[in-house]
């Protein structure tokens, strides 16, 4: 399914609630929630193998259907390289994770409220000459440990896993990790990789998101033929 930007937003799930886009998101929400019943995930990271292959988008929208179905939701920003979540939720990245970890402020000092309700959000900040070190701290486990606490669920946006070691990083410090692949465009031995690396650093990969794949016109009239008549309608793989 394309999910690429549409004018400023990428709060798809938000602007277009009923649209085939949406819908795969919640789908995507359903299959985790199945997938942690025996023990429930507070703190789920997402990235990818190489940049630009929607990661972000869907970790925004993953937040976004999560605070729809009624979950208290933190969304953080930990690409602090090249962080884009101030831009989807339009607003300022002036303070965000680096200021709260490098000079010891309070959660509630950083935190931003966003149009979603139940949904919170800690942008990155400025960004700092030393990004890994940031994430690998004592400060950084305390602060996810502290979040876990506060909400239901908490969503981190991490850098790709191969271009820098942030992602592997962080992997250790969240219950579960999202993979997200660009269909036609991730190199199949760059995702493997990403995987081993992953893996390496004991991360709990928990599914691996497709993105844009291409749908044939006749699978959206399929979708929309039963959402007309209120029937469970197709899954749709982002």
């Amino acid at each position: 399914m394309h999910v690429s930007r549409n004018g400023n937003s990428a709060l798809y799930a938000y602007f277009k609630p009923k649209s085939a886009i949406a819908e795969a998101f919640r789908t995507l929400r359903t299959n985790i929630s199945f997938s942690s019943l025996n023990r429930p995930f507070k703190t789920i990271m997402t990235t990818s193998a190489g940049p630009s292959d929607g990661k972000s988008t869907v970790t925004s929208n993953m937040g976004v259907v999560m605070a729809q179905a009624g979950s208290r939701v933190l969304i953080v920003d930990c690409d602090l390289r090249k962080p884009v979540m101030h831009k989807n939720f339009e607003t300022d990245n002036h303070r965000g994770l680096t200021n709260l970890l490098v000079q010891d402020l309070d959660i509630a000092e950083v935190i931003k409220p966003t149009r979603v309700e139940g949904l919170s959000l800690l942008t990155s900040g400025p960004i700092p000459p030393n990004p890994s070190e940031l994430l690998g701290s004592l400060k950084m486990k305390n602060f996810l440990e502290k979040a876990a606490g506060m909400y239901d669920i908490v969503f981190i946006d991490s850098p790709p896993v191969i271009a820098v070691t942030d992602a592997s990083v962080l992997a250790p410090l969240v219950d579960g990790v999202m993979l997200v692949v660009k269909s036609g465009v991730s190199k199949i031995d760059m995702v493997k990789e990403a995987k081993n690396q992953l893996k390496k650093a004991k991360a709990r990969i928990i599914g691996v998101v497709l993105n844009e794949v291409k749908m044939k016109s006749e699978d959206y009239h399929y979708y929309y033929y039963y959402k007309s008549r209120n029937k469970p309608s197709k899954e749709v793989v982002l």
